[in-house]
């Protein structure tokens, strides 16, 4: 018969308990974003992506404008799309509108 110590049962959940906490706070995801490649939302709020061509891309840009470093995207309670220019991290890295 096998006796474990209840030290090393205290140690073992204390581990799990690290390992679940460490989990839970992963690193954010990051958009990826393809080259040749266009996003859309629509008027009825669906999403969609289009592979892009270089035969028209002056029509493209016409009238496009770049989007800020330091914007957020995001959907409100009411399904609309909305995005955010300034700041949304707290000073410590932490996204400042979480639930953490």
């Amino acid at each position: 018969m096998i006796r474990i110590s209840k030290a090393a049962v205290l140690a073992a959940a204390a581990f799990g308990a690290l390992a679940t906490s460490a989990w839970a706070a992963e690193a954010p995801t990051p958009w990826e974003l393809k080259p040749d490649t266009g996003y859309a939302y629509d008027k009825e709020g669906k999403t969609f992506s289009y592979k892009m061509g270089t035969s028209n891309a002056g029509l493209l840009l016409k009238g496009a404008k770049k989007v800020p470093k330091g914007t957020l995207f995001f959907i409100g309670q009411n399904g609309q799309l909305y995005m955010r220019s300034g700041p949304y991290l707290e000073g410590d890295g932490r996204f400042m509108f979480g639930s953490n």
